[in-house]
């Protein structure tokens, strides 16, 4: 049955003819994914200006059973945000979904529309005199609906968790057009099934993320930050044992980089800063918050740093006496993705570990690698605090990108399985999309894969949300 100009009539008197797009120039946009590596087809793009319109939109698609992509900045890296080559779903942005609802500086809230850009909300929270922890390289365009369906990380997470931990709340479109809003800011709601969590990393294929209730933190004093430079991997878990121990909770950011990495982003940035006159195998940028002093931050960094030195676990340390250095060196770790880009393609893992096995799984997978494609690149770090690694490699010198990427499925291969014997996950921090979904199902258990089938085909029997996606 062709339904296409009945359903996209429909559509225009829901949002307005100007918030339809249909013309190639016009939805090119929102089609093709933040790293340029796939550009798929849609019947239509929609800019719905109200969770009114958004319910009215998926009443209309279960009607005419047309499926749908919800899409917030279109920042994610594994193909969950566009649609496939079909040409018969449309894409759904929440965009103008914008505004900050309310902010409860005594209860530590903040309600937001989905569609909030991360960093607008980091600033809102600052003008209230709060923090919302949040913090990852796409914040000034990723937005705050596609971080909850990712359950987005970051370099906070030591601290503050992930994304899910830093909602109380959501405002949700079911698959069959009705809201369910649960944004009461509450703390303890002990009344069954945690409806929150199931919508949470579910990457849009249960419902739409239309508003959120987030945490609020108190702003810290001071923040101080320290590149320690070591010798290895084991060092660094070491130095997190060590850091932990000595600061407890006031350690924020704990972030690992290989030598590679900052010689990558110094052939491509060279006017940052080169904070130690010659090369060390790793780096780690941590950094500590204080709820009492700048004084007191700095004493307990130039401390445990000391005892870093005294024990051999570090052999180097520069500690920022400015906003200016340390936004310096935090530069440097944000600037290793955009590196790589310039750099040209490589084959991105986003894996997690536990902790107590990074660096076993680094001496064993990296020779693996590099048996099978030798002289390639690995382009090794992330946030070492939490267990999460960003494992990517790129080829060798004079292999171009296409040969190179052609090799992509042996890569993962070698990598995933590798994660997996040392009980990891493929997906840390970006989901699963389509790009990783026969990963996933490579490595889920056929009893996961079957519950999780389970809770998709009851709360979305039509199948319209997100297909193909994760399942």
């Amino acid at each position: 049955m062709k339904v296409a100009p009945a359903f996209l009539a429909q559509c225009r008197e829901i949002v307005g003819d100007e918030y339809v797009l249909t013309t190639t120039t016009a939805m090119a946009p929102f089609l093709t994914d933040w790293r340029g590596r796939f550009t798929g087809r849609a019947l239509a793009v929609l800019r719905p200006a109200s969770v009114e319109q958004v319910a009215k939109v998926v009443r209309a698609c279960a009607l005419w059973q047309v499926a749908l992509v919800p899409q917030g900045g279109n920042t994610g890296l594994v193909l969950g945000s566009v649609p496939d080559a079909s040409g018969a779903a449309i894409v759904l942005s929440l965009a103008r979904l914008n505004c900050i609802r309310a902010i409860d500086p005594l209860n530590r809230t903040m309600t937001v529309d989905a569609g909030c850009i991360l960093q607008q909300i980091q600033e809102a929270a600052a003008a209230a005199g709060c923090l919302f922890p949040l913090s990852l390289a796409a914040e000034g365009s990723c937005t705050i609906g596609g971080n909850l369906s990712t359950n987005a990380g970051g370099t906070a997470v030591l601290r503050y968790g992930n994304t899910r931990e830093l909602c109380l709340g959501l405002e949700v479109v079911t698959p069959q057009g009705e809201v369910w809003s649960n944004l009461r800011g509450l703390r303890k709601d002990n009344t069954g099934y945690d409806l929150r969590d199931l919508f949470i990393g579910a990457e849009g294929t249960l419902g739409i993320i239309t508003g959120a209730v987030l945490k609020l933190y108190p702003q810290p004093k001071a923040c101080v930050t320290a590149l320690a430079a070591l010798g290895s991997p084991r060092q660094a878990l070491q130095l997190l044992t060590l850091m932990q121990d000595y600061c407890g909770p006031s350690l924020t950011g704990f972030e690992l980089m290989s030598q590679f990495c900052l010689q990558l982003v110094a052939d491509h940035f060279p006017q940052l800063p080169k904070p130690f006159s010659g090369p060390y195998p790793q780096y780690v940028l941590l950094e500590l918050s204080s709820s009492e002093s700048e004084g007191h931050a700095i004493g307990l960094l130039e401390k445990s740093i000391g005892a870093a030195l005294d024990a051999a676990i570090i052999d180097d340390a520069v500690i920022a006496t400015s906003l200016a250095q340390s936004q310096g060196l935090w530069r440097l770790r944000e600037h290793i993705p955009l590196a790589q880009a310039k750099a040209g393609k490589n084959v991105k893992h986003d894996i997690s570990l536990p902790i107590s096995n990074i660096a076993d799984f680094i001496a064993a997978t990296d020779p693996l690698v590099r048996q099978a494609f030798p002289d390639c690149k690995l382009v090794c770090f992330g946030h070492l605090g939490d267990g999460n690694l960003h494992y990517n490699v790129a080829p060798p010198d004079g292999v171009s990108d296409e040969t190179f990427l052609a090799n992509q499925d042996a890569l993962n291969r070698i990598v995933h399985d590798s994660v997996d014997r040392f009980g990891g996950s493929i997906s840390a921090e970006h989901g699963i999309g389509a790009l990783k979904r026969a990963e996933l199902a490579r490595y889920k258990s056929e009893l996961e894969l079957n519950l999780m089938r389970t809770i998709k085909k009851a709360l979305d029997p039509l199948g319209i949300m997100n297909p193909g996606k994760i399942l």
